[in-house]
C-alpha cells in the first residue's frame, strides 16, 4: 500500500491520542465523593467539578475534531 492511500498521517493519530488523554483527564477531574441520603457533600458543587473539568473535556473534544479534519501534508 502506498502512503497516499491513508486518510490520516502520523500527526493526525498523535493529535487524536493527545485529545483522548485530555478528555480522560477532564473526566478524572469530575470524580470525587458523592452525596448520600444521610450526608450532603458540598464538594459536588466545587469549581473544579462544575467549571474546570467540563472545559478541559470540551478542549479535548475540540482538539480531536481538529485532528480528524486536519489534512495531511503531502
Amino acid at each position: 500500500m502506498d502512503k497516499k492511500d491513508f486518510a490520516f498521517d502520523k500527526v493526525n493519530y498523535l493529535l487524536l491520542a493527545v485529545g483522548m488523554i485530555i478528555v480522560v483527564i477532564g473526566f478524572l477531574l469530575m470524580t470525587g465523593p458523592s452525596s448520600t441520603d444521610t450526608a450532603f457533600e458540598p464538594d459536588i458543587f466545587s469549581a473544579r467539578r462544575t467549571k474546570l473539568a467540563p472545559l478541559v473535556c470540551l478542549f479535548g473534544f475540540v482538539s480531536m475534531i481538529y485532528a480528524v479534519v486536519r489534512k495531511p501534508k503531502n
